[in-house]
């Protein structure tokens, strides 16, 4: 399953390369500061945690491609899981891949939503055995989950306005309100298991905000940067911006769900804020301090201990490491069919052997 995942992954980040090249601007606070950095050769290269929980907000239907990205550049592109709408898996060809690879589909209605949701966490908290070692411990795992519920529309616009009224509470104006149930059910389903929560804010160079504010049909992104327009058709945004963020899960109050809500409000109500600055200045903020021009510094106290430098901004763009790399999909490919080739026909064996007995 991850050798298939990862060549999914390089496939993406090869398809992006060729047919859809674009800028890519990175960034983020101190809390990831070490953890982004540029390789000689211009690419980003990740150094997050095995076991993550990722939340983002979400823009388009193809925020997940750049996040499996994203992945890539940490090696974890064979380790990725999404939660998504359950709608997404009827898609041609996309939707039974995602249900293959173990992603978990939502219905938004939660008696439905929880019996599923919960088998799927605990095979993702279950111990395994190194073939090898012996040794007891936990697959690497991304599980990504965009709190919202669904890419920023005209809809969505409408309904996070009436649920804002409702709540006696201001919308936001470049995001949905998020929802928390999901989340907070991750949350305390894998405690133990994962230490911290990664942020990022995620933006797209070419949406007309003005129109968004005005709430106008077909002018958010998701109508503009479609997952045909971008990849068949060759237009894809100006550029994508991120800005990375982490929490330690120790630090969230998972065990009261009032103080969660408002934890994740406060969140997004920080996004919402980076989004304002955005688009203000066209870029993120960035940390590019502490350390020196190698990018460590020793402190004052700690025996000397040395601390990373701020990443800055990076630009980059989504291409693949190793070009040889490329073979490994089609490698893949070839298994595969080998393998269903085997059974079809060892089925074929069987059923007309028995017939003809």
């Amino acid at each position: 399953m991850s050798l298939t995942k990862q060549s999914f992954g390089i496939m993406i980040t090869v398809m992006t390369k060729w047919w859809t090249p674009t800028v890519v601007r990175v960034s983020g606070d101190k809390s990831v500061r070490g953890q982004l950095r540029q390789t000689e050769d211009g690419r980003l290269e990740c150094d997050f945690p095995e076991r993550i929980i990722f939340i983002a907000n979400h823009q388009l239907y193809s925020d997940w491609l750049y996040f499996w990205w994203i992945a890539y550049t940490n090696s974890m592109h064979g380790h990725i899981f999404i939660i998504l709408k359950e709608s997404l898996k009827y898609i041609p060809i996309i939707g039974p891949g995602m249900m293959f690879y173990g992603f978990i589909f939502l219905a938004r209605k939660w008696a439905t939503d929880k019996p599923r949701f919960e088998h799927r966490l605990q095979k993702l908290k279950s111990s395994h055995s190194g073939p090898l070692s012996g040794s007891k411990g936990l697959d690497p795992m991304w599980l990504i989950i965009f709190p919202e519920g669904t890419n920023l529309s005209f809809n969505g616009r409408a309904s996070s306005a009436k649920w804002a009224e409702k709540q006696g509470m201001k919308d936001l104006k470049h995001q949905l309100l998020p929802r928390s149930t999901g989340l907070l059910f991750c949350l305390r389903e894998l405690k133990g298991t994962v230490d911290w929560v990664y942020d990022c804010t995620v933006a797209y160079e070419g949406i007309p905000q003005s129109l968004i504010q005005e709430n106008r049909r077909g002018k958010y992104g998701q109508d503009i940067f479609t997952l045909p327009s971008t990849y068949f058709q060759g237009r894809p945004p100006k550029s994508v911006n991120m800005y990375w963020r982490r929490f330690a899960v120790s630090s969230i109050p998972i065990d009261d769900q009032k103080a969660f809500e408002q934890w994740v409000l406060d969140r997004w109500i920080e996004k919402d804020d980076l989004l304002d600055e955005y688009l203000q200045n066209g870029r993120f903020p960035a940390d590019d301090e502490g350390g020196t021009e190698d990018g460590e510094l020793l402190t004052n106290s700690g025996g000397g201990k040395k601390e990373p430098r701020g990443a800055g901004y990076i630009e980059t763009e989504v291409r693949p490491a190793h070009w040889f790399e490329i073979g490994q999909v089609f490698v893949v490919l070839a298994t595969l069919g080998l393998v269903i080739n085997v059974l079809v026909k060892s089925w074929r064996l069987l059923f007309y052997g028995a017939s003809s007995s």
